[in-house]
């Protein structure tokens, strides 16, 4: 028996999380342990990471947390190779907080733009083919819900103030306003009508 076998839970997970090599992402994907559950951790609409009612407020732990995350077709897991364990995502998994819009070339008149986003576990993702951008219309209050793909399936929401930066960079294009990152284009709002 190994030592994340006698840790069940949060433990488990928890010893888990610490042995990914360096600071690279363990192989969550690949892992199909046999024994599952489900855990009181609910990741908040507003980023926050809640067990048991309350806030988990070390940042390395919940960076640590973030690593193991999976999302399957029945919801997200906290994943080990020994164990899984169900927890709820109100909204996305990760918020992102800050962006980064640097030219990629030697000049700026034949640069390419990139976009770098950093969400609030500490992931830097660049949008592109991989990375893609998306804006779902929230149907309760009409307001853009804007989002950025992390890595398998897992999403960040883009915080208010970094939308509020893309919408400033954005361009025009067959009437959708947009940002273009690593080659590709990505439409984020309606061009709106002036208004007479």
């Amino acid at each position: 028996m190994t030592e994340i076998d006698a840790k069940p839970g949060l433990d488990g997970v928890i010893a888990a999380a610490k042995q990914a090599p360096g600071r690279g992402l363990p192989p969550v994907h690949l892992w199909n342990p046999a024994h599952s559950g489900e855990i009181d951790i609910v990741i908040a609409a507003d980023g926050r990471w809640i067990h048991e009612g309350a806030t988990i407020n070390r940042a390395p732990l919940v960076r640590l947390f973030s690593t193991v995350l999976r999302k399957d077709p029945d919801g997200y897991w906290l994943v080990t190779p020994v164990e899984k364990m169900k927890i709820t995502v109100e909204d996305a998994p990760f918020i992102a907080t800050a962006l980064d819009a640097a030219p990629d070339g030697p000049s700026d008149a034949d640069a390419r733009p990139r976009l770098r986003f950093t969400t609030n576990v500490g992931d830097e993702v660049e949008a592109g083919p991989d990375h893609a951008i998306r804006v779902e219309i929230d149907p309760a209050t009409q307001e853009p819900r804007p989002y950025l793909h992390v890595r398998r399936g897992l999403e960040a929401l883009i915080s208010r103030p970094v939308f509020y930066e893309l919408v400033e960079m954005a361009q025009e294009r067959d009437g959708m306003l947009g940002v273009e990152s690593g080659g590709t284009w990505f439409p984020i709002g309606p061009v709106e009508a002036p208004v007479s």
